[in-house]
């Protein structure tokens, strides 16, 4: 049996306010072409169809015409609800779409209900696991409140069903686990400081397809194979070196596993380049750069003046523009500039604080209390998310684009 694996479309994002509706309706178009020459049994969408909860209104109407054409070409479809998605308005209408082959599950109770599909070697079943966050199913599974239990728990409730309805088996799953290579772009999902959950918690079935990572990967640590598809475009200059897919999936008759990557289109490739302005804008080996989506870093002694400006008679496609001198004296300012250039992760600028002003490492609780702190303001942070239409919010501060005067990148 054959699968076309994929996640993260993020329908609705941009990059750096670049649009990337029409981007991503040509993987779209690319995709169904791909399902129907391959003939594949099935496509698999691990979560995050929407780059946010109330995603904008091209986008919905992408992701319907998505659905609606696999349904035509006979292709079934399995789609999970990802940490960007409101599992509400994913779901929504699910129990119709399912009559055309378009399985849409968002709920936990739907775990242990499989889509199952048969050949000329029996069953298979397929799993979807939508994203789950601890805080919101932890009671209903009664476990802690961590990655590592929910998960668990969802996957026992798989391996039960399986005892009275064996065959090759299938999961479709949406989480960050332990041995994944994160890149910028995706949303932090920590819970109680930690946000990975083990591999081995998919013991039992043949294949995972996973989302949330967006790099192309495997996992290792677990009885079945599992792969994340990674995202179909580039959402952040952290994968410039991504090299965007997604994954063909065989199974055969005894479930043993075999897969193709197909590179998926590239609206424009990524560039992050550095150096002095004028070396910039003569140095001819920069010229492969003159048609992509570029990360530059200044590192002119002094502040060139209008360089943006400068830059794009070269590179029409500049999106970020940094400022880090060449040589630069250690100094207050200067820390405060490579901490935000560098650190993505909240609770370690607290930790790298706590040890400069107290002159030692912080304590495991004073630890817990900044993992604690950054939790809350993240789940508050979320209210961003459901904000109507009217007022333009970018999903990602990574969505800012920085003028000439910035003197810090956005990763």
């Amino acid at each position: 049996m054959r699968f076309l694996h994929t996640s993260d479309w993020h329908l609705g994002r941009t990059f750096h306010r670049v649009d990337l509706i029409e981007a991503q309706r040509d993987f779209v178009d690319w995709l169904i072409d791909q399902a129907v020459v391959r003939e594949v049994d099935a496509v698999l969408v691990a979560g995050d169809v929407f780059d946010r909860a109330v995603p904008p209104v091209d986008a919905v109407n992408l992701a319907s015409s998505a659905l609606e054409r696999l349904a035509a070409a006979g292709i079934p479809v399995v789609v999970t609800a990802g940490n960007h998605d409101s599992a509400t308005r994913l779901g929504f209408g699910s129990q119709l779409a399912q009559a055309a082959g378009v399985h849409v599950r968002t709920r936990l109770d739907d775990v242990d209900r499989p889509v199952t599909l048969s050949d000329e070697h029996g069953d298979l079943h397929i799993y979807p696991i939508p994203y789950l966050d601890p805080d919101v199913v932890h009671g209903a599974l009664g476990v802690d409140r961590t990655h590592a239990d929910v998960l668990t728990a969802a996957m026992d409730r798989v391996r039960a069903h399986r005892v009275k309805n064996p065959g090759r088996a299938v999961v479709v799953a949406h989480a960050f686990i332990t041995g994944g290579q994160a890149s910028d772009s995706e949303r932090d999902i920590r819970v109680g400081g930690v946000h990975d959950a083990p591999a081995s918690a998919f013991d039992g079935v043949d294949y995972v397809a996973l989302g949330h990572l967006h790099g192309a990967q495997v996992v290792n640590g677990s009885t079945a194979t599992i792969r994340y598809s990674g995202s179909p475009l580039a959402y952040s200059f952290s994968e410039v070196h991504h090299r965007t897919s997604v994954t063909v999936v065989d199974i055969d008759a005894d479930g043993a596993v075999s897969f193709e990557l197909v590179p998926t289109p590239v609206p424009r490739r990524l560039g992050v380049v550095s150096g002095r302005l004028d070396d910039l804008l003569t140095d001819p080996n920069f010229a492969v750069h003159e048609d992509s989506w570029l990360h530059v870093t200044l590192t002119d002694d002094r502040r060139p003046e209008a360089p943006l400006a400068a830059l794009r008679a070269r590179f029409p496609h500049v999106v970020v523009v940094e400022f880090r001198p060449e040589g630069a004296g250690v100094s207050v300012s200067a820390d405060i500039a490579r901490m935000r250039a560098a650190a993505s992760d909240p609770v370690e600028v607290g930790r790298a604080f706590l040890a400069y002003v107290c002159g030692g490492e912080p304590s495991i609780e004073e630890m817990k209390v900044l993992a604690l702190a950054d939790e809350m303001a993240r789940h508050d942070g979320e209210q961003l998310y459901a904000l109507p239409e009217s007022v333009s919010v970018d999903s990602r501060t990574s969505d800012l684009d920085l003028s000439a005067d910035s003197t810090a990148g956005v990763g």
